[in-house]
């Protein structure tokens, strides 16, 4: 009986720093070793994904734009379902308010005997039809409110499409920075490995104690729980996305380099909080086009409803057929005549009171809005040139850790820099590279907020 074995030798994976910068070059490692690892380095090939962490968060960034994942989370939404429903109901409305009578005809049939009487054959019929017609002025004002509604209902979608735009960019840019840090997590556990074994074999042949070796396995335990954690967080950030986009977001496999962060342009059209009235150009934040689209809507209708102060009069054209007695011809008469009702009195100044009340309502809230949305974009911008400062600063900051990590790597393989050392610095270089990689999506998250607070739609 022979016994087969089979060996597998696994080489050292090389392992290359890509750079988080955008667009920035990509910074070779330090290779004064066979086992030299700095903690800013990335995984040439991909990562093993560790045992310990659930199979849920072994997804990478999906592979889908902002732009398209704010279409999808539309598509979703009740108001964009409904939106060819309301668009039909406000042509109806217009195409009413054209039409040359205030409501559709109204046929009437008449048959009167004297049977149960005297039955004398008295016999009477008549076809009639009722056309309403329109109060003076109620067809303009109609044709005006029916242009004010369909206006207001394109606006109001468009704000409702820019509140959604907030939730889609929240939950964007807060699955960027999980994805980033659970990457970075995932680096940080691999050196943090790569160490751990250095620091094993220099044990092993005498030159570190024992307690060093302790203190490089609770180094790779942290990591590992770490990674654990980012993991976590980027799951529920995906499934968030997933909760707004559906369940088909695709994600393809794993990466072993950080995503790319795109952030979005800046507008190049400034954008004021005030409505566009011809003086300065400029154009008006949707919410605030929204309320008074809304306030205008209402003030047609308050004009309609003055205009309404009675029901519609009502032009009758009617044919009548009728004989005395039975055996007398039948005589044919036509009749035309209005109907001409009293005024509808309180019920018609309840009507007109509500909608001067809903514009008054509209108007102040638009009025509102404008401060609201002034202070938001100042707010935005305040923030987003924060952020581009503290973006310069941490890339600094990370350029500055990876080579410090670089010499204190060759000097602890030279014996010149103690474990607790080499670990302190590892950590705080890890430490930079998140940094700088927050900094960067914070900066293009930046972007978005000023983008949202100016009133415009992913891209």
């Amino acid at each position: 009986m022979y016994r087969k074995t089979l060996i597998l030798f696994l080489p050292t994976a090389t392992l290359a720093w890509a750079s988080v910068a955008h667009g920035a070059p990509a910074v070779a490692a330090n290779t004064a070793g066979p086992h030299a690892v700095s903690a800013a380095t990335l995984p040439a090939i991909s990562p093993v994904p560790s045992p310990t962490a659930p199979p849920a968060t072994r997804t990478a960034a999906p592979s889908i734009t902002l732009a398209e994942l704010f279409e999808l989370a539309w598509a979703r939404q009740p108001e964009a379902r409904a939106t060819a429903a309301r668009r039909d109901a406000a042509l109806a409305t217009r195409d009413a308010a054209a039409s040359w009578s205030a409501d559709a005809p109204a046929l009437s049939l008449q048959a009167k005997s004297d049977r149960p009487g005297a039955n004398e054959g008295a016999r009477e019929y008549e076809v009639g039809i009722g056309i309403p017609l329109w109060l003076p002025g109620e067809r303009n004002r109609s044709a005006r409110l029916a242009e004010a509604e369909l206006k207001a209902l394109d606006s109001s979608l468009l704000a409702a499409r820019l509140r959604l735009a907030e939730n889609v960019r929240e939950a964007w840019w807060r699955y960027q920075r999980a994805q980033g840090d659970w990457q970075l997590a995932q680096v940080r556990e691999a050196n943090a490995r790569q160490l751990a074994g250095d620091v094993a074999r220099r044990v092993k042949a005498g030159d570190l104690a024992r307690a060093d070796q302790h203190q490089a396995d609770g180094a790779a335990a942290q990591a590992e729980a770490a990674v654990a954690e980012a993991a976590a967080e980027q799951a529920a950030a995906l499934h968030r996305l997933r909760a707004l986009a559906g369940t088909a977001i695709p994600v393809p496999a794993t990466s072993a380099t950080l995503p790319e962060v795109l952030p979005e342009a800046l507008p190049d059209t400034p954008l004021s909080a005030t409505a566009p009235d011809g003086s300065g150009g400029a154009v008006a934040h949707p919410a605030v086009i929204a309320l008074l689209d809304r306030a205008q809507a209402a003030r047609d209708a308050a004009a309609l409803a003055r205009q309404q102060n009675r029901a519609n009069p009502e032009l009758t054209v009617a044919a009548t057929r009728e004989r005395d007695v039975t055996g007398a011809s039948f005589k044919q008469s036509f009749t035309v005549g209005i109907r001409i009702p009293f005024g509808a009195g309180p019920r018609a100044r309840a009507k007109q009171f509500t909608a001067q009340a809903e514009a008054l309502d509209a108007e102040a809230q638009a009025e509102l809005e404008t401060g609201n949305v002034a202070q938001g974009i100042a707010s935005a911008q305040a923030q987003l040139r924060a952020a581009q400062t503290r973006q310069q600063a941490a890339e600094r900051r990370a350029r500055l850790a990876r080579e410090a990590r670089g010499f204190f790597d060759k000097s602890f393989r030279l014996g010149e820099t103690d474990l607790p050392t080499r670990l302190r610095i590892e950590l705080e270089a890890i430490e930079a590279e998140q940094a700088f990689a927050r900094a960067r999506i914070d900066a293009a998250a930046a972007v978005s907020g000023l983008r949202q607070a100016m009133g415009l739609l992913p891209q």
